[in-house]
């Protein structure tokens, strides 16, 4: 399919794992908003081909300068939302959710650019626990937004990474389109859940690991087959991790380290796994430390191709991929998506959109009592 099938914007784009997505299925991206500087030095590195001016903080991009469009992605900050989010709020004092100035109200800024432009469809992403923050009260405020005020018609879901990646990352995608249609999330094509494991990411030590152009032997030495002795957790580091999940196991506790071998199902990535990576050690055997997963490594897990370049540091790399989305995931809806984007003209059917999208959610979790 040509690129330029239809037009679409990428706000909060991080490294551009929405942007993948809808690239794959022929979008032209024709505007893009990331406020982070190293975010934007990697999104340049593999969207040159075409790359337009990266705009910064979009509380400062007027609605006006934003090309026409016909979908708005947005994967907007999680923190205000997230269980991790919300605890490190509580815990210094400060707000969270939309009294969260700096993050909560950027929800906001997404709103009022679809009101200016009313593209076709959008595709917004987020931590699942948007649906109970607030007891529910914060997702009833981006429906109702999203409804009562756009006149949009939604569908929402949460989605498990696991059908698609070696790792536990539940997120809620939320489709809206102008116009009524017969979408629904039936006919989405979702392989069984841990149909992959940590063995299809990581790297391989029997020589058959592939040599990438861009990576070298940053991550892995290609000579000796085995990964960089700089992941692997230094002594004091391993015996730290060791004693702070055995002081939470006496306390009933499950908090600790994740450790990880060939057939398991990872933890979910965070944007803090530079610091320890506890989250997910790969076991290295009887006798050696476990180790971080590398960049490279990271990449796999958020189902990036091999060809994505790595020009940051460790550092800057866990916490991009840790703060991305899951690229098959979102190809797969945009995937479903591609059918109505396309019409001049949207059949009206005669459904309960804010159902459906009740109903996908009570397969998923338990309902928030507004949905009741």
């Amino acid at each position: 399919m040509p690129s330029g099938e239809f037009r679409f914007i990428d706000l909060f784009a991080g490294i551009g794992g929405l942007r993948q997505a809808f690239d794959a299925i022929g979008g032209e991206c024709v505007f893009t908003s990331e406020w982070d500087s190293y975010a934007q030095k990697t999104y340049a590195a593999n969207y040159r081909h075409d790359l337009h001016p990266l705009n910064g903080d979009i509380t400062k991009v007027s609605a006006s300068e934003i090309p026409e469009h016909d979908v708005l992605l947005a994967g907007f900050p999680c923190q205000p939302f997230s269980i991790a989010g919300v605890s490190k709020k509580n815990a210094l004092g400060r707000a969270h959710g939309f009294e969260d100035e700096t993050q909560g109200t950027l929800f906001f800024d997404v709103a009022r650019i679809i009101k200016a432009h009313q593209p076709k469809a959008f595709l917004l992403e987020n931590v699942k626990n948007l649906l109970s923050h607030d007891r529910g009260r914060t997702f009833d405020v981006i429906r109702r937004t999203l409804t009562d005020e756009l006149g949009y018609h939604i569908h929402c879901r949460i989605l498990d990474a696991r059908h698609f990646v070696p790792q536990s990352r539940e997120r809620i995608v939320i489709v809206g389109f102008r116009e009524a249609n017969d979408f629904n999330w039936e006919s989405l094509q979702l392989p069984p859940k841990g149909c992959r494991t940590m063995k299809d990411i990581l790297h391989c030590t029997d020589g058959t690991e592939p040599v990438i152009a861009h990576d070298g032997d940053r991550f892995f030495d290609h000579q000796l087959h085995k990964v960089q002795d700089k992941y692997t957790l230094t002594d004091k580091l391993w015996q730290y991790l060791q004693d702070y999940a055995a002081k939470h196991r006496s306390k009933g506790n499950g908090f600790g380290f994740g450790l990880v071998g060939p057939d398991s199902i990872a933890r979910t990535l965070s944007a803090r796994y530079y610091k320890d990576g506890s989250e997910i050690l790969v076991d290295q055997g009887h006798g050696h430390n476990p180790r971080r997963l590398t960049p490279r490594e990271c990449a796999r897990l958020m189902g990036f191709p091999d060809d994505f370049i790595i020009p940051v540091s460790d550092t800057r790399a866990y916490k991009q991929f840790g703060n991305s989305v899951v690229m098959p995931v979102f190809r797969e809806v945009a995937r479903r998506m591609q059918p109505y984007l396309y019409q001049q003209a949207f059949e009206p059917v005669q459904q309960d959109l804010w159902a459906d999208c009740g109903k996908a959610v009570v397969l998923q979790a338990p309902a928030p009592a507004y949905m009741a």
